[in-house]
């Protein structure tokens, strides 16, 4: 019993030693919120009033030639809306190709609309790494970048003016499109459980 005890000890040591994590040797990133650079541990919980502009910021340094794919993701639909940046929109990927040991950022001017005044929701970054000579996916991931709490009050300040054309806009087909069904679907289920 001991020897069976101690080999299936061993096993699960292999396996979670044999564990690829791709941080640091494919790829590493900062985060910023409202220009100041963010521990990844740490969340930003700012008061925001209905239309109150933010942005949000993530640096990728890049070690191998890829293919990645950006996001900001919202549980539920216009609950936050895009007024500048590397996507017009969210819930849109954009994608690009990045040379080996340079750095891609990406930033988005951000407000939140009135449908959860008084309530907090999270803005998720979502991204995935493939690598440029096989396809294959190197990494697929995502975090929250922020929890606003929306206050009930509508922000009177200068909001920047949205972009007349979204043509600069990245597009990808939706071949190409990266799948996130299980975070998108793991936030969702969170999101209905803290409502409760």
């Amino acid at each position: 019993m001991k020897f069976i005890l101690l080999s299936l000890s061993f096993i699960l040591l292999i396996n979670t030693a044999s564990a690829y994590n791709p941080y640091g040797e494919v790829y590493e990133y900062d985060l910023y919120f409202n220009d100041k650079l963010l521990d990844t541990t740490e969340v930003p919980k700012p008061i925001l009033k209905i239309n109150e502009p933010f942005t949000v910021r993530i640096d990728f340094k890049i070690y191998k030639k890829c293919e990645l794919s950006v996001m900001l993701n919202e549980i539920e639909k216009n609950n936050y809306y895009v007024i500048t940046g590397s996507t017009q929109r969210m819930n849109v990927y954009t994608g690009d190709v990045v040379e080996k040991n340079s750095t891609k950022s990406y930033e988005w001017t951000v407000a939140p609309t009135e449908n959860w005044a008084g309530g907090s929701l999270p803005i998720d970054l979502v991204y995935q790494i493939n690598d440029f000579e096989t396809g294959g996916i190197l990494v697929n991931s995502g975090f929250t970048i922020a929890y606003p709490h929306i206050s009930t009050e509508y922000y009177e300040g200068e909001t920047p003016t949205t972009p007349e054309s979204p043509s600069s806009e990245t597009k990808t087909s939706p071949e190409s499109t990266p799948a996130f069904t299980t975070f998108g679907t793991f936030l969702a289920v969170a999101l209905a459980a803290s409502r409760r």
